[in-house]
């Protein structure tokens, strides 16, 4: 059987090719460890020497939360002190995959962590930004305290860069219906996300990496 590489997808899409890597044994623990392995290769390219780089991440309680969690872990490893600002409880975290890997940033001391559920009050200098708050499958009006982050990353100079999808992007069409966290990078996971070259201008550029699921996960949802 051929596999489109280039085929571009529905969020619907996507996670039911999960769902089947998942349950094919390509857990979503794996998923997210080499999505946020991947996201920091890209960090580190643009900036070789992260001692000297300010880098703030920004996480939901989510997966996409989960994703950045070890997006940090990863810029820990190549010594470098980010900061990562929670949105919320960490008892509120929605996923086990992404409560274990807070926890690991629990025991970090190469790791600023602020739990916060007002984030304006963040004095953020930074030269980096990860945003990892939304995701995918998100859509109408931001609740707080995800709509002052937003307004807050969106003020800064940092370089931004995006975990799957700009936080506040309709990825099916790329339509922003309250708030968008405009970025200059995006790195998306497996494959394009069908509206994101419509909405590129709050992309930035858009990276699609491979996060390690088979192909065969594909077989039933793009055959």
């Amino acid at each position: 059987m051929k596999f489109n590489i280039d085929m571009e997808i529905t969020v619907k899409q996507m996670m039911q090719i999960e769902e089947n890597g998942h349950q094919m044994g390509f857990f979503r623990k794996l998923m997210m460890e080499n999505a946020g392995a991947i996201t920091t290769r890209h960090i580190v390219e643009r900036y070789p020497d992260l001692r000297s780089v300010k880098i703030f991440v920004f996480a939901g309680l989510g997966n996409n939360g989960g994703d950045a969690f070890v997006v940090a872990r990863h810029i820990a490893a190549f010594d470098g002190n980010p900061t990562v600002v929670l949105l919320g409880n960490p008892d509120k975290i929605k996923t086990e995959e992404a409560n274990s890997n807070w926890k690991i940033l629990e025991k970090m001391n190469s790791i600023n962590l602020i739990i916060t559920s007002d984030p304006s009050k963040i004095m953020l200098d930074a030269d980096v930004i990860v945003d990892g708050i939304l995701g995918t499958g998100i859509y109408g009006k931001i609740r707080e305290p995800y709509s002052s982050a937003i307004d807050l990353i969106n003020k800064s100079n940092a370089f931004k860069l995006s975990v799957d999808v700009p936080s506040g992007l309709d990825p099916d069409t790329g339509i922003v219906h309250d708030k968008c966290v405009k970025a200059d990078l995006t790195i998306t996971y497996h494959k394009m996300k069908i509206g994101m070259p419509k909405g590129q201008d709050m992309c930035g550029t858009i990276v699609v990496e491979k996060i390690g699921i088979p192909p065969e996960a594909e077989i039933g949802v793009l055959s």
